[in-house]
């Protein structure tokens, strides 16, 4: 299994960037896809998740209005749009994967099992 995420860059505050996850090696129907992210000195946080058939999706407070999840199934690909950018948005932005039906539980690092390699996002004020 191997998840590719990319698309981070350098984004002046209130612009916008869309991270893209790209997913193989297995069948993923009964899984969730996360976008996490980590900046320096803090821990790793959710940011939102979606089911791969794109029925539900959730997000964390902090995003909520200003990113949004999707999937192109086809592709086998989520994508994470993100506008509005503020710079505490800054941080390395990871894709993950796991099985977890619970909304509740998307947001533990620990539901998800595989990840991708992280991607930078810089929002300069």
């Amino acid at each position: 299994v191997q998840l590719q995420a990319f698309g981070g860059g350098l984004v002046q505050a209130g612009g916008f960037l869309t991270l893209s996850c790209s997913a193989s090696g297995r069948t993923f129907s009964n899984y969730i896809i996360g976008w996490f992210r980590q900046a320096p000195g803090k821990e790793r946080e959710f940011v939102a998740g979606i089911t791969w058939i794109g029925d539900r999706s959730n997000y964390a407070d902090s995003v909520k209005g200003r990113f949004t999840i999707s999937g192109d199934n086809a592709e086998n690909t989520v994508y994470l749009q993100m506008n509005s950018l503020k710079p505490e948005d800054t941080a390395v932005y990871y894709c993950a994967a796991g099985t977890s039906r619970l909304n509740k539980l998307w947001v533990v690092k620990g539901s998800y099992d595989y990840w991708g390699q992280g991607t930078q996002v810089t929002v300069s004020s």
